[in-house]
């Protein structure tokens, strides 16, 4: 999964779109929902990247469509680790991406500076 794990790498939020399905399914780990759709992923994956501070991937782990890619972060002083879980279809797009995180003090902080951002986060996929 090159193309999505050199987009967040290079914290390119274009490219990052480019890699998503249009009917994408994004499971946060911090909402009950999911959220559907390349409009809302891509947003919330721009939130992410404003957020994650220090972020590295540390492990690859691949299939023919399934990949995890698992990493290491820091949300202020608060550390997190944490793995995408991306399922790819027929085009070779992103159709689902899970993500997780560890451990509980990581998912809060996640959740407080997603949660403080996410009137920007619905603007931009608004606005699309």
């Amino acid at each position: 999964m090159t193309s999505f794990r050199a987009a967040v790498e290079a914290r390119d939020p274009e490219a990052l779109a480019a890699t998503l399905a249009d009917n994408v399914v994004f499971t946060s780990p911090v909402a009950f929902r999911p959220y559907e759709g390349k409009p809302i992923t891509a947003a919330i994956l721009r939130g992410v990247l404003r957020t994650f501070e220090d972020f590295r991937y540390v492990r690859e782990i691949g299939g023919d469509r399934d990949h995890a890619l698992v990493f290491q972060a820091r949300i202020g002083e608060t550390q997190v680790e944490g793995c995408d879980f991306l399922h790819l279809d027929e085009n070779g797009l992103i159709d689902r991406l899970t993500v997780m995180v560890r451990p509980l003090s990581a998912a809060q902080a996640l959740s407080a500076a997603m949660g403080a951002q996410f009137d920007r986060i619905k603007q931009e996929a608004l606005s699309g």
